[in-house]
């Protein structure tokens, strides 16, 4: 999952970055509404959740908002503020936010109101994604080969290769280019090496083989990569 942060003060940012990427997500951080609407203006599609402090720089919290249910977007947001008066949660809630977070918080309180905020969206993905023999477990972070008789055997992964396979698992039979996987799956403020798409996958793929699964996802040389279900 993809989430973009907007907020100014650089400690906490950091912390809410670090602590998000500790649960798996994918996080853009920025520091001004500005550099925010580049990101969203077209693309807001690509992020699951947004989170929006109040008071930024250039174009503050609000307007961001403002702007983005202009575009007819429904993407969730999240709204960290430190203005706790009745008056001002009305005013961010009427500008389109789905909730409200006061400063200081707790970062769990932080991590149940995105979990809502997911749970709310209506791009919500199933609790299990199945594809061929293989079964997604987002609750758990888990990736299983079904088996038809016995237990089913966990295939274990990194982030990066957890995300990598659900990727590919939702775009079966495509081919999928270095350059769709780096906009995707890495974070637009990162300085990936230029290989860092052909190692993670090499890694992956070297996961898949020793259960037999070597051959699921080929690489179509000069074009990209493709995951084969029939």
């Amino acid at each position: 999952m993809r989430i973009l942060l907007v907020e100014d003060e650089q400690d906490l940012g950091a912390a809410i970055k670090r602590t998000l990427n500790q649960e798996n997500y994918i996080v853009d951080w920025v520091q001004d509404g500005t550099e925010a609407w580049e990101l969203l203006a077209d693309n807001w599609k690509e992020y699951t959740v947004a989170i929006f402090d109040w008071l930024l720089p250039e174009i503050s919290g609000i307007e961001l908002l403002q702007k983005l249910r202009q575009q007819n977007s429904f993407l969730p947001v999240l709204m960290l503020t430190a203005k706790d008066t009745q008056a001002d949660k009305v005013t961010g809630l009427d500008a389109g936010a789905d909730d409200y977070l006061v400063k200081p918080f707790g970062i769990n309180e932080l991590l149940a109101r995105l979990r809502a905020l997911q749970r709310r969206s209506p791009e919500l993905k199933p609790q299990q994604l199945k594809l061929g023999n293989l079964c997604l477990d987002y609750a758990n972070h888990k990736v299983f080969l079904r088996q038809q008789v016995g237990e089913n055997q966990e295939i274990p992964l990194t982030a990066k290769e957890f995300q990598l396979l659900e990727y590919f698992m939702r775009h079966p039979n495509q081919i999928i280019t270095r350059d769709r996987l780096l906009d995707r799956l890495w974070e637009v403020s990162a300085e990936p090496m230029s290989n860092v798409v052909a190692a993670q996958m090499r890694l992956l793929r070297r996961k898949l083989a020793q259960y037999n699964c070597d051959s699921l996802i080929e690489t179509i040389y000069g074009l990209g990569y493709r995951l084969n279900i029939s």
